[in-house]
């Protein structure tokens, strides 16, 4: 069973810059493939960036695609995302995920077996 545990999130002005982190405990972290995803009110829970389980493959959501960064640190336990130029359209609830086994990045939610509590993100125009 894995644990998930998102932090950083906040109220951030559009333009800013906010770094999300995601500790993982309970399993073997470098053999999930991680996710973020995210669910504005109302609306349905969107990927927004994708890695796989070394690191080296990643996805992104068209919306984020330029701004946002997803990366990770095995020997931590740990899954990034950083998010550059901030806009109020990226303001939702942030969700880390895992999925298990190799491959490459999935972009889907029902892919995922494990996920976090959640994190809200504010971006205020």
């Amino acid at each position: 069973q894995v644990q998930l545990v998102e932090s950083g999130g906040g109220l951030v002005q559009a333009g800013g810059s906010l770094r999300l982190s995601c500790a993982a405990s309970g399993g073997t972290f470098s053999r999930y493939g991680m996710g973020w995803f995210r669910q504005a009110p109302g609306k349905q829970r969107d990927v927004v960036a994708a890695l796989n389980w070394s690191g080296d493959t990643t996805y992104y959501a068209d919306s984020v695609k330029g701004r946002f960064t997803i990366s990770r640190d095995n020997a931590k336990n740990t899954v990034y995302l950083q998010m550059n130029n901030v806009k109020p359209e990226d303001t939702a609830v942030y969700y880390c995920a895992a999925s298990t086994g190799y491959g490459p990045p999935r972009p889907k939610a029902d892919e995922y077996d494990y996920w976090g509590q959640g994190t809200q993100v504010t971006v205020s125009s």
